[in-house]
């Protein structure tokens, strides 16, 4: 099997994609992305200094460096120069998530469970279309939240079928960035481990 159709058989595909121009972006460079190792989370076109493309990718592992956001913008400039999606000049911005990232995979909501999250659904789920509140688990079906602010006669947790997310979104508190802060130093550590281990194996012997 070649290292190609290994990552591309290894990425999780995404819960929430896009529509319209976004989706036909999506299409375009999801197939480029994919084989460097990169996840795709969005695309979203908007009227931003004229017209902004931005581009959000991540590693598996959740990280996303400098040098990540320019090796994307190199690989999927030309493709999208062929492909002309977006028939006006617009501004290419390619980026990590944030912190505060859109919740697009179901890892994302076991990676993040205990922290806050405002969601909407495209159904209505225990009477309503807009949450708030805990991620306390996440399983292959859905996640249940525990809501920050019931209204009465609310049950205090609910469970969020994925097949019903429509958006979702991390909400910035200081245990969420020191927790973001903790998995990207320890992702970071690993990935340089794993290249230095490559290096030692690549090196001739003596």
């Amino acid at each position: 099997m070649s290292d190609m159709t290994a990552t591309e058989n290894t990425m999780e595909p995404r819960l929430v994609t896009e529509t319209g121009i976004d989706r036909r972006v999506a299409d375009i460079i999801e197939p480029v992305l994919t084989p460097m190792g990169y996840q795709l989370v969005r695309v979203r076109l908007s009227s931003q200094n004229g017209a902004t493309l931005q581009i959000m990718a991540e590693r598996p592992d959740g990280t996303m460096t400098v040098e990540d956001c320019e090796a994307i913008s190199t690989a999927i400039s030309p493709v999208l120069d062929v492909e002309d999606p977006i028939e006006k000049a617009y501004h290419l911005e390619v980026s990590s998530p944030g912190i505060d990232r859109p919740m697009v995979r179901k890892s994302d909501f076991s990676r993040w469970s205990g922290h806050l999250i405002k969601c909407e659904t495209s159904v209505l789920v225990d009477s309503r279309k807009r949450f708030r509140g805990k991620i306390v688990s996440a399983d292959d079906e859905g996640f249940t939240i525990e809501r920050d602010q019931p209204a009465a006669g609310e049950a205090p947790m609910v469970t969020i079928p994925f097949t019903a997310l429509a958006e979702g979104r991390l909400i910035l508190t200081d245990d969420l960035i020191r927790d973001a802060l903790t998995a990207d130093k320890k992702a970071k550590a690993a990935q340089e481990a794993a290249n230095e281990n490559f290096e030692d194996e690549d090196s001739p012997i003596n």
